[in-house]
Order: structure tokens, then sequence, then C-alpha cells
């Protein structure tokens, strides 16, 4: 059901955006570990629902978590986390059109990264979105580094530059879990990242967590479990629709993140934040275009050689 998968990629992009836009409002006073405690640990909340809910269906808890790297497991944790501090801590410093523009590059990372690590073969077609992608970035992160103008704020050029790192660490994470699923379960690598994750953030206790009010509380919390939701809707529509029906829309995120910044942090992009947001966006969508069209070559050619 492809219209649903689509459904339930666009609800897992907004729940997303209102995860992201806490943690924006946040940021200012309650320090990054801690809201990526919050993330991690509170997420874990509808996944152990959901691992509970599967127990009564026949699937046990000892063989949804079982794993054969636990090693593995903690290194994925480990760049997961960066990616995720990193990405917390340019939402405080950068507007949200700004910000969500510079993480689109990940997907391109990790088509170039892929080929580093994974040895995987990318041709002209791909190279060259590539290249279009990183021009988009370069448009977009020039007024926040002030490689065009005046540059009159020292935190954007901050969180820029920590958007992009952010942007390589997701990057990263992606091309190590195409390796760990491989032998991983779908549920096992979500569970042990946020749990390892949470383990990890604890770590920035000395740096000085804050002890929160109410509404901080909640609003923790629901970063977690927004979270958590999150990705089980994000999951449930790849079983929905094939993957290359639903990535694209995870572009939908720019326009979510427009309405946001503009209606709750009055945050207006830059006609740079737009033009390069189109070049990104455009070389990304390119990509993955490609990647269908190599697939489905792939799959005809492995056809034509099973004999019927």
């Amino acid at each position: 059901m492809p219209l649903a998968g689509i459904g339930f990629k666009l609800l897992s992009v907004l729940v997303f955006t209102v995860m992201v836009t806490a943690v924006k409002v946040l940021g200012d006073h309650v320090p990054v570990g801690q809201i990526v405690f919050a993330r991690a640990f509170f997420g874990l909340v509808p996944l152990v629902v959901m691992i509970q809910w599967q127990h009564k269906t026949n699937t046990p808890w000892r063989s949804a978590l079982a794993t054969k790297k636990p090693v593995g497991h903690l290194i994925r944790a480990a760049i997961g986390a960066s990616a995720m501090t990193l990405w917390f801590s340019a939402l405080s410093r950068l507007p949200l059109p700004d910000a969500t523009a510079i993480s689109f590059a990940a997907p391109l990372i990790t088509t170039a990264l892929a080929v580093v690590i994974l040895g995987e073969v990318v041709r002209l077609y791909r190279w060259s979105a590539v290249v279009v992608g990183f021009i988009g970035v370069l448009v977009i992160l020039s007024p926040n580094l002030g490689l065009v103008g005046v540059l009159d704020d020292e935190a954007r050029a901050t969180g820029a530059l920590l958007a992009l790192a952010s942007a390589c660490c997701m990057a990263l994470a992606q091309v190590y879990v195409r390796q760990l699923i491989k032998t991983e379960s779908t549920t096992a690598t979500v569970f042990y990242f946020s749990a390892l994750t949470s383990v990890l953030a604890l770590f920035t206790v000395p740096f000085g967590w804050v002890v929160p009010d109410l509404w901080t509380v909640v609003l923790l919390v629901g970063i977690g479990l927004m979270g958590g939701i999150g990705q089980l809707l994000l999951t449930h529509s790849f079983r929905l629709a094939p993957a290359s029906v639903i990535a694209p829309f995870d572009y939908t995120a720019m326009i979510f993140a427009l309405v946001v910044g503009y209606f709750l942090f009055d945050e207006v992009p830059g006609l740079a934040v737009l033009a390069g947001s189109v070049l990104v966006v455009g070389a990304g969508l390119f990509v993955i275009y490609r990647e269908h069209k190599i697939g489905i070559s792939r799959e005809a050619a492995l056809k034509a050689r099973t004999p019927s």
C-alpha cells in the first residue's frame, strides 16, 4: 500500500519536526548532553511497548534483541550519539530552515562514504549529483560563515559548522548501519542504539546538567517519546512501500521547518538558503532516482540469470 506508506512517512517527518522544535526551545537553557539523554532514554518507551506487543504475538524478547555484534552496536551508538549531539547543538545556534537544509547533505555524503568504506560503485550520474549537492551546501553555508557579505553572528557560524559535522556523522552512521543490519534485526539495532546512547550521554553529567522545572520535564520526556514514535512510524512506512517511493518525502521536512521557523521563531531564510536548498534537494532526489533505477536493473539481471 504505497499511499499508506507515504502517509506514515509524512507523519514521521511531522513528529520529528515537533521533536526538533522542542529541542530548539530547550537549547538555550538545558545542556545538550541532558537533551540527548532524554531523546535516547525516553525514546525507548515506544520501542519497549512495541516489543512487548510483539511478545504476545510470538516474538520473544530474546530473539527481538539477539545480537551477534555487541561491539558493533557500541560503535554505531558512539557515531549516532555524536551526530545527535552536534545536531542539537546546531539547532540552538542556527535558524531551523538553515539547519534542516544543511542536514540534507547527509545522503550525499553517505553516497561518497559508501564508495570509500563499502566499496560500492558510483558512476558519473550520481557523482555529478553529489557535486551539485555539495555546491548547494556551500551556497547555504556562505551567509552563515560570512563567505558572502559581513559575518555579524559568530553563533550562526558555529551552528553552521556543527550542522555540517552532524551531517557527516549521520552519513557515517548510515553507512555503518548498512553493514550492521546484515546480521542484526531492525528492532535490536534501534534498541541498542537508544540504550547505549543513554549510557554515553550520562558521561556529560559532570559538565552541568540542570534541575528541570515541570515544563522542562514535559518537553524532555516529549522529545524522547516523539523521537521513539517517529522512528516506529518511519520503520512502518518502509514496510508499506518501497524505499525508493518513501525516501523523497524526507525533503518535506524543509516545508515544515519553514513554517515552524517563521511562525514560532520569526525566522525567514535568505535567498542563499532557499537557492542552496533547491540544489541539495534536487541532487538528493536524483541520487534516489538513480539508485532506484540501478536496483531495478540489478533485479532484472538477477531474474535473467535465475532458471525458471
